[in-house]
């Protein structure tokens, strides 16, 4: 049961029980309710400029695709936001790897991370993204974008859009293994000695 069900159930069972109403009055009341209370997601960590962010940067690392949806589809941001509250130790970098970004792109081109051109915000994230070859100076935002990167892959795949991606079936009997499939030992480029 989704969390609006359950909650227009609770609504229902505590209206019927309150007032002397017939099931069909009680299930109007409860359809209401939940209308009532479908207000858009308000983060309880992020300020609202830095929730903008992290829904544009959770898209850019994993955009919608013909597979599947976004990081935003699959409910990233919110998993992000709950993280931090559940999680106080990635308050810091976390908040302090926003700054970076904005800060960075502001340097560089005037603007915030939001602000900048697809173009601009593309070259920040190269100069972070591959921490082998990323510049000493950069230390700082590539520690933040492994660690955002991490947490989107993290909330996207262990979410519902994320399972379906990954085709997920579950743990399944193999009656006889006979080792990885040639194709992709192939595509590894190993292959069983023997």
């Amino acid at each position: 049961m989704k969390r609006r069900e359950a909650l227009g159930s609770i609504a229902a069972a505590a209206l019927t029980a309150a007032f002397k109403w017939t099931p069909e009055e009680a299930g109007k009341a409860a359809a209401f309710a939940r209308e009532a209370i479908k207000a858009p997601y308000a983060p309880t960590f992020f300020t609202a400029h830095e929730w903008e962010t992290v829904r544009l940067l959770s898209d850019i690392i994993i955009p919608k695709d013909e597979r599947s949806g976004s990081a935003t589809d699959a409910g990233v941001p919110e998993y992000m936001d709950f993280m931090m509250g559940d999680r106080p130790d990635g308050q810091v970098p976390m908040r302090g790897g926003l700054a970076w970004l904005d800060n960075e792109c502001f340097e560089r081109f005037g603007k915030t991370f939001v602000q900048s051109a697809e173009a601009d915000r593309t070259a920040v994230l190269d100069d972070i993204a591959w921490p082998k070859k990323a510049r000493p100076e950069m230390s700082q935002g590539v520690a933040f974008f492994n660690m955002f990167r991490d947490m989107t892959a993290s909330g996207f795949w262990s979410s519902k859009i994320g399972v379906t991606d990954l085709d997920y079936r579950g743990n399944t009997f193999v009656s006889e293994w006979n080792g990885c499939p040639d194709a992709a030992l192939q595509k590894l480029g190993v292959r069983y000695e023997g």
